[in-house]
């Protein structure tokens, strides 16, 4: 059983190694980068971040817990034009493009016209014992169509686990993986983690797709990459997409190969990214209306924390030399001569481009500060009107829960743990969130 688990996911290996060599010499490049945006937005310095040595463990009740917004946040039912948004057909045709429009300039950066085609060939078929359950794993290779720009080459990475023995399509978790997990994958069966457990035991399959096989996750690798491929080695322009809109945008790219497997059913694919991924599946559940519901686990801001919120991490703190790469260069602008208040959206409008379907956010009470789950709570809550303008339901509450109480009586669910910053305790949660929908 190990055996065979070992050397279907061995293939995964090779690409692990050569990203692993390549972080040494990638920070002059970033550097170079970074300043090359500086000087295309005319922008000669940025204020530093919050330091994360300075945040305190997180108590509603201490002085912390008491920070709130630097500004009004935006209305998410107000037009650009002042007029209230009062009908769901306004919501479709009028407001959700508008924010939209502000997501692609001035945060997550815009996605080229004509992406070249991505073709899905499974590398390795295996049929093994998953502990107790027979499973079948599939190793996935998507080719990015690179002819346009043969000197960047593109093969995406997922690994599909599924039950073996099936009667008709199934359900599939996808997650967002680190490195470091998807190394994992590669040895003995019992290092699986045991979401992947509760997911084969509810007869669903779960997939791993590796979003640094898409996109380097450092500055240095902008000219490679989707984005590097599409650019032709050449640097970002301000609108240009970042990092985790090119990995929503390859999480896309496995829902199609997900379309055409038969075995599962593409209408009933669920989300789950942690950290900085928890912010990559807030964006691909905002652009791509094919996935049926997220978990986002921590992602702080640039993810589900308010912009405004003055608790955790902070604007200046994404547009530094180790994370502005994420974002389109004009958010750098937020961090020179403009403030967060200067921003004409906030996390709960990314939130609220996912309605109707189903959100769950989590957030660690211990030790996971930098993610401000204070600031997280206020911006579900606020997505809450748009929700109920489709006809869902909000969270029900606009009081911060207890550690360890989950939010979930409607189609926005919120949990905040008494661990720090992993996903793991909130997953069992969004396993039974997501039963309520998948019968």
């Amino acid at each position: 059983m190990k055996s065979a688990v070992y050397i279907v996911l061995l293939a995964a290996l090779p690409f692990l190694q050569v990203q692993a060599q390549a972080v040494d010499k990638s920070k002059s490049n970033t550097a170079q980068d970074r300043q090359q945006l500086l000087q295309q937005l005319q922008i000669t310095t940025l204020r530093r971040g919050t330091d994360p040595a300075l945040i305190k463990a997180f108590d509603p009740n201490s002085e912390l817990g008491k920070l709130g917004l630097y500004g009004k946040i935006p209305e998410a039912l107000v037009l650009n034009n002042g007029k209230p948004v009062t009908t769901a057909k306004q919501w479709w045709q009028q407001r959700r493009p508008e924010l939209v429009e502000f997501f692609d300039r001035e945060i997550y950066g815009r996605v080229p016209k004509n992406m070249p085609k991505v073709t899905w060939t499974v590398d390795s078929r295996v049929n093994a014992m998953h502990h107790q359950v027979p499973v079948i794993i599939k190793i996935l290779k998507g080719h990015v169509d690179n002819s346009s720009y043969p000197a960047v080459n593109v093969d995406i990475q997922l690994v599909i686990t599924q039950p073996a023995k099936i009667k008709k399509p199934v359900p599939v978790m996808m997650e967002l993986s680190f490195p470091e997990d998807f190394r994992q994958l590669t040895g003995p069966a019992d290092t699986t983690n045991l979401w992947q457990d509760e997911v084969l035991a509810k007869g669903w399959a779960y997939a791993m797709l590796l979003p640094v096989s898409i996109q380097t996750d450092n500055g240095a690798g902008l000219t490679q990459g989707i984005i590097g491929l599409m650019n032709k080695g050449q640097f970002r322009k301000p609108d240009d997409w970042g990092a985790v809109r090119a990995w929503a945008w390859g999480a896309s790219r496995a829902l199609d190969y997900i379309e055409t497997d038969h075995s599962l059913d593409a209408k009933k694919v669920a989300l789950e990214g942690h950290s900085r991924y928890g912010k990559t599946v807030l964006v691909a559940m905002a652009y791509d209306p094919r996935f049926a519901m997220v978990y986002s686990s921590s992602s702080g801001e640039g993810g589900a924390k308010l912009h405004r919120h003055n608790a955790g991490e902070q604007v200046e703190n994404i547009c530094s030399t180790g994370a502005y790469h994420w974002m389109a260069g004009n958010f750098l602008k937020y961090a020179g001569p403009l403030n967060c208040t200067d921003l004409p959206i906030d996390a709960h409008e990314l939130i609220a481009l996912a309605a109707p379907r189903p959100v769950f956010i989590g957030v660690g009470a211990n030790k996971d500060d930098w993610a401000g789950p204070k600031g997280t709570f206020m911006a579900e809550v606020s997505a809450g009107p748009v929700y109920r303008l489709l006809g869902k339901k909000d969270l029900g509450t606009t009081n911060y829960p207890a550690v360890d109480q989950m939010v979930a009586s409607g189609d926005l669910a919120f949990r905040l743990h008494h661990g720090g910053h992993t996903p793991a305790l909130n997953w069992p949660y969004f396993i039974e969130f997501a039963s309520k929908y998948w019968k």
